[in-house]
């Protein structure tokens, strides 16, 4: 229900008793701005300015309020003078949706101010690194490279800066999307592509400011949080189910040709390790730079490098074995597939009409130009032919989020408001290639980059690059941070590379930062390996027999959890639970609303990882509930502990009344020496 009230010259729209706006002359909700933007995008990393050239506060509001289908709506005018601009409120399908009318000439911003409370908590905005509860910053939603260290004040980031332009920020990120969850128990998605930003660092309100009026905005109040996030995957769409080989093993990422996968395959099950996949990189073909060892972007079989690559893929598919790859949505320039594409006219374009290349970082590659139609056909049969005939079992979806905002579009729509949409229309050209082939809930593809379009397409996500370290914008903490972030979003599964990936001034992969990495990947989706961008500089996972056999150890913790798994995996499909949640969508108290170190696996696991280099043991918050340690058996109530940490026994509780308890109780090993 829709209603307004008017007191002491203050207006006030409410949805469902949920105040949502407040407005005064002295405290306009509204107000039209006229900007320059100036975008810099180098390898990725964007650099964008917005010159102020006008502002006009709209002082004034009238409203109207009427029936519609039997709906309430209601219809406020916002104006100073003549100019003005109309906001549309209206109930549809158990949500509060906003429209407005074009902006005013001159006008290119569009800003609003919603209510707010100090004491408010707010999550989402897509996948966030640094911060999990937003309040208090600011955050510029624009899909992009995260950046090496993503934290101004380090020493990390400031090299990355001086040496590349690329350290990046505690906003910037892969996935950025124009939604938000507020502890008012609402949330709030604006359907826009342009770049936007939601400010909350105000006591009062929320600034939210538009580079294009949003299609629409949707408001959802509901009685619980846990209900809220399920509401915004019921809106923006649902991820499937994982194929079943998922949950039965860890996927070694590894490179450099068949004889070496094989002997490192080897190695690892005549160790007793559960693999269920290799993710081969590298399957195309390999790129030297100075940033590592890239790939060859043209998206088929090196057989030079991977020679009897496709009957291994059925030998090892037959042993339970699958094969991942990786494919991305640029060609390389002067390869097949890059020429493929220019006879056929599928590319972006420059002013000029001649192709627009992109710096990948020595090396430039086109563009295919997914609002072409004959260009998402042409590159759904590359898909089929080099992918999924050859025998993959999936990929890495990777990139997405470099369209350059002066390249001209086959739609003719300008890059900037096509950008942010971008991973959103390369997920869908995946998902889309697989059930044309008939091979839907058989294939797993993984992204880093994504929008709102990407929860019903992509069915897993991955971190992308953290730093091969500890840090808390850009290491290990950071890749829980995100998770978290994206499952207030409604994106309930993802993972991240065990270990990390970027390897770079001075940063190598320790020993023990594998081993802490592995045992939290063993409590999500998926378990996936990576070398890294510098292999020789990292720890890898068959550095010595430690390491191997603890791998081994906590993969088979993993795939002894497959039922249960299945069992979150499945509640994400059909109610959008996140598979990894944050504890509040359980249990609504303090601390838990800003805590970004713990989280829940499913209803009953509360899992509180290392993080911290060294340690051995961690303060664990328990909500109430009766709860008992995974490992120990011990039992506890709600409160803070002290837990015991050692390697390969991280501090991980089930529900007592869990009706996987039986399942639970069998990993419990006392206090026994652990391998």
């Amino acid at each position: 229900m829709i209603s307004v009230t008017q007191q002491h010259g203050v207006l006030a729209l409410y949805y469902d008793q949920l105040k949502i706006l407040e407005h005064s002359p002295s405290r306009c909700c509204i107000e039209l701005v006229q900007g320059a933007e100036t975008v810099d995008m180098y390898r990725g990393n964007y650099f964008i300015t917005d010159a102020l050239q006008s502002s006009l506060p709209l002082e004034s509001c009238q409203f109207r309020e009427s029936l519609q289908e039997g709906k309430g709506v209601c219809t406020l005018t916002f104006f100073s003078g003549e100019i003005g601009i109309s906001c549309e409120f209206r109930e549809h399908k158990d949500r509060l949706q906003v429209s407005f009318s074009p902006l005013p000439k001159l006008y290119n911003r569009l800003v609003l101010r919603l209510f707010a409370l100090p004491d408010e908590h707010i999550w989402g905005c897509g996948e966030q690194f640094s911060y999990f509860d937003l309040r208090g910053k600011n955050f510029p939603l624009w899909t992009q490279e995260q950046g090496v260290g993503r934290n101004k004040a380090t020493a990390i980031t400031q090299t990355a800066d001086a040496l590349d332009r690329a350290g990046g920020d505690y906003h910037t990120t892969f996935y950025p999307q124009p939604t938000y969850v507020s502890s008012r128990s609402y949330f709030l998605h604006a359907d826009t592509g342009g770049y936007a930003d939601f400010d909350f660092s105000h006591a009062e309100y929320h600034r939210l400011t538009f580079w294009e009026v949003p299609a629409s905005l949707t408001i959802s109040h509901k009685k619980s949080l846990l209900e809220v996030v399920s509401d915004i995957s019921l809106l923006l769409g649902r991820q499937a189910v994982l194929p079943s080989w998922v949950y039965d093993g860890i996927i070694l990422g590894m490179q450099g040709g068949t004889g070496i996968c094989l002997e490192k395959l080897g190695r690892m099950r005549a160790c007793k390790v559960p693999v269920n996949g290799l993710w081969i990189q590298d399957w195309q073909g390999e790129k030297y730079t100075s940033f590592g060892k890239r790939l060859r972007w043209n998206w088929q079989w090196d057989q030079n490098l991977y020679p009897d690559l496709d009957r291994q893929i059925v030998r090892l598919a037959q042993e339970g074995v699958r094969t991942l790859g990786y494919i991305n949505p640029y060609v390389l320039k002067d390869h097949p597939l890059y020429e493929e594409a220019k006879r056929l006219d599928l590319l972006g374009k420059r002013e000029d009409g001649s192709i627009y290349f992109v710096d990948f970082g020595e090396f430039d590659a086109a563009v295919v130009d997914f609002t072409n139609p004959d260009a998402v056909s042409w590159y759904k049969e590359v898909i089929k032919r080099e992918l999924l005939d050859f025998g993959l079992s999936g990929w890495m979806a990777d990139f997405g989020e470099y369209l350059p905002t002066d390249i001209h579009l086959f739609n003719h729509r300008s890059a900037m408001l096509e950008h942010n949409r971008w991973p959103g229309y390369w997920a869908k050209v995946n998902k889309q290639a697989i059930q044309e082939q008939g091979k839907e809930g058989q294939i797993l593809f993984f992204m880093r980059a994504g929008s709102s379009e990407s929860l019903r397409s992509c069915p897993m996500m991955w971190a992308g690059d953290q730093n091969v370290d500890w840090s808390e914008d850009d290491g290990l903490p950071s890749a829980l941070t995100g998770a978290l972030s994206l499952a207030m979003s409604g994106m309930g599964l993802h993972h991240s590379d065990i270990g990390g990936y970027t390897t770079l001034y001075g940063m190598k992969r320790s020993k023990q930062l594998l081993i802490r990495w592995t045992e939290f990947a063993a409590f999500t989706p998926l378990m996936r390996t990576h070398e890294g961008n510098r292999p020789l500089d990292n720890w890898q996972f068959d550095s010595d027999q430690q390491t191997i056999d603890s791998i081994r150890t906590m993969t088979e913790i993993h795939v002894r959890l497959k039922e249960y798994l299945i069992h979150a995996v499945k509640e994400n499909a059909e109610h959008g639970w996140p598979v990894m949640r944050p504890v509040f969508l359980h249990y609504p108290q303090s601390p838990f609303f800003t805590c970004k170190d713990i989280y829940l696996l499913g209803r009953d696991l509360l899992v509180a990882p290392v993080l911290v280099e060294d340690a051995t043991s961690r303060s664990v918050n328990l909500p109430d509930d009766r709860w008992i340690h995974l490992f120990r058996g011990t039992r506890y109530t709600g409160g803070t502990y002290t837990i015991q940490a050692p390697l390969l026994e991280p501090a991980v509780f089930y529900r007592e009344s869990s009706e996987f308890s039986a399942l639970f109780a069998s990993f419990n090993r006392g206090t026994e020496a652990l391998p």
